[in-house]
């Protein structure tokens, strides 16, 4: 198979993953950040520019035959940024004929009763909720137009070294010191969590499979528990005891809002630790082969990552 090109526009845990995955097969890489960072490996070209610079844009993605959005604009930004980098993802990858694979979330079906499908209505009712429908509304329907063709990966909560995770700096920490750890909704209903490191499988599959295109995909994701079940698994794997779990009182998440924007938002989506929110994943790994990375796997990659974290600190 001939070398391609691939444009990732974003590098943080997802872009930086895909970045590694597609630097690994031999194909040529280029990332773009609005800084110019990105890891540093043979076969990547690190570039600077805003992704709302459709110019610019369209320029970079010259002779791609990929372009994945893993942009990831500020929590309480999303209604101001996202548009203008959507419109010109999509007007690039129209300019270079590119596939264009979105990474994305499950904000779109708002609340339910059941495990969501990737034939869920898309419902969502919050500010977040409809954005992200829009754009893939809008990619949707330009695919359909023969203007360019896409896919979209849609995953849970990440977990996974380098995220902003509920099972993450909010709890391994505390964790590994013995102390008690309170956790935002409910500790004790179900909820489906994405490893960043299936996201960026997948998103390299969608990209690379035409069977995958003009369709949205669920992440493969093998981590269904509660907060509560993922904290003890991580208690049980770090020998330490199981702390003592609670929930972070609605008075304090909306005291902590007035200073820190990220807690402002975080009313609107709380529903997704309040009640269950399971998904389903089963087309990913049944009609294009994909297979999640095993539960116990991702667990020890987020213990293994605060371990090195803690040996560089002594």
């Amino acid at each position: 198979m001939s070398q391609r090109t691939h444009l990732v526009v974003g590098a943080g845990p997802i872009g930086s993953a895909v970045v590694r995955r597609v630097a690994a097969s031999g194909d040529q890489v280029r990332v773009v950040t609005r800084s110019g960072s990105g890891p540093d490996l043979p076969g990547v070209e690190k570039a600077a520019a805003d992704a709302a610079d459709a110019a610019r844009l369209a320029e970079l993605a010259a002779g791609a035959d990929v372009i994945y959005n893993c942009v990831n604009p500020q929590y309480h930004r999303w209604a101001t940024d996202w548009p203008p980098v959507a419109n010109a993802l999509l007007a690039a990858a129209e300019s270079s004929g590119a596939v264009l694979v979105t990474t994305s979330n499950l904000y779109g079906y708002g609340h339910v009763d059941a495990p969501m499908t990737e034939q869920t209505p898309l419902n969502g009712a919050g500010t977040k909720a409809k954005v992200r429908i829009r754009m893939w509304e809008d990619a949707l329907a330009a695919h359909h137009a023969g203007r360019i063709r896409a896919t979209e990966a849609r995953g849970a909560d990440y977990v996974g070294p380098g995220s902003e995770s509920h099972l993450g700096d909010r709890t391994v920490p505390k964790l590994l010191a013995g102390k008690s750890i309170q956790v935002l909704g409910s500790p004790d209903t179900l909820h489906t969590w994405t490893y960043t490191e299936d996201m960026a499988m997948t998103l390299v599959a969608l990209g690379a499979d035409e069977r995958a295109w003009g369709r949205a995909w669920h992440v493969p994701s093998a981590l269904e528990c509660t907060q509560r079940e993922a904290i003890a698994r991580l208690a049980a794997m770090a020998g330490v005891p199981m702390p003592k779990v609670g929930t972070i009182p609605g008075v304090l998440v909306k005291a902590l809002g007035l200073v820190n924007p990220m807690m402002r938002e975080l009313p609107e989506v709380a529903y997704q630790l309040d009640q269950p929110f399971v998904m389903d994943s089963s087309a990913a790994q049944h009609e294009l082969g994909l297979v999640p990375t095993p539960t116990d796997d991702v667990l020890r990659a987020i213990l293994s990552a605060y371990a090195v974290a803690a040996r560089h600190a002594a």
